[in-house]
């Protein structure tokens, strides 16, 4: 994990204000894990002292991309850099997820926009196929669909809107399938059996609480990435901390490193930020 140049092999639109972006990265990409991060400095903005944090999508060969949206100078800046041109990573970063063995847990998926990003990887690892519950306020929120599709995944889609797939929040068809695995809503696709579920989510933090909850409830073990801000990327300004229950009570730990991903039974979702 060393700082150093990466370049653009391209930088596209995907919808409305998301981008994605492949890098040359050669180091980063065999290094990768699912749920990792990389922590990029965009030249363009000399007055910016922070790198920006983004979960790493795919990682292939000599390339890694990520998924992002324009919502600010940052990501406006890194929207305007074309192929060829470089910028300075770390990475890969951050505690990812744990990939299933093969014959164990099926992975249920939950993702709120770009949080389809963190759990990529992890699906295209899988040695077993489970369903991936994706969310977003509008159609345009969704994203890699066709991807998810194309490795052999089941996807269930919902939107706040109802512009697409199922109307309200993404934690409905999820409890739905836990709690009935053939439900009606579901009839007219092939019925696919869930066998010991696990359920890994990566989303704004109100959705990760829900996700918590419901695998509280049902006794299924969950893994959620957090969603923090994050100043340094390595440890050091403690900025990005969350309570984390321990034997004697709870004590803060950095999502940077001891995380992203947490087992959603030790965070003290009281105390957290």
């Amino acid at each position: 994990m060393v700082e150093q140049p990466v370049q653009v092999i391209s930088n596209e639109r995907d919808t409305d204000a998301y981008f994605r972006l492949v890098l040359r990265a050669p180091e980063i990409a065999r290094a990768t894990q699912p749920g990792q991060f990389l922590h990029l400095r965009i030249p363009p903005l000399r007055d910016a002292l922070l790198r920006r944090p983004f979960s790493i999508f795919q990682a292939n060969g000599e390339t890694v991309s990520i998924l992002y949206k324009t919502i600010g100078k940052g990501t406006d800046m890194l929207a305007r850099m074309g192929a060829g041109e470089e910028l300075s990573a770390i990475g890969p970063l951050g505690h990812g997820f744990t990939v299933p063995a093969r014959g164990g847990e099926t992975p249920l998926l939950v993702a709120g926009g770009y949080g389809m990003a963190a759990m990529y990887l992890l699906a295209e690892r899988s040695p077993q196929k489970g369903i991936v519950f994706v969310g977003g306020r509008r159609r345009v929120d969704i994203l890699c669909e066709a991807e998810f599709r194309k490795l052999g995944w089941d996807v269930r889609v919902a939107t706040e809107d109802g512009s697409y797939g199922e109307k309200g929040l993404v934690t409905q068809p999820l409890l739905a399938e836990i709690q009935n695995p053939k439900s009606k809503a579901e009839s007219a696709r092939p019925a696919k059996q869930i066998q010991n579920p696990k359920l890994f989510a990566c989303g704004p933090t109100p959705m990760l609480k829900a996700v918590a909850k419901i695998a509280e409830e049902h006794k299924l073990a969950a893994e959620i990435s957090m969603d923090e801000h994050m100043c340094c990327g390595v440890g050091v300004c403690l900025t990005c901390v969350i309570p984390v229950k321990t034997a004697s009570g709870w004590e803060y730990q950095r999502t940077c490193t001891e995380g992203p991903v947490f087992d959603s039974r030790e965070v003290v979702w009281e105390v957290a930020k």
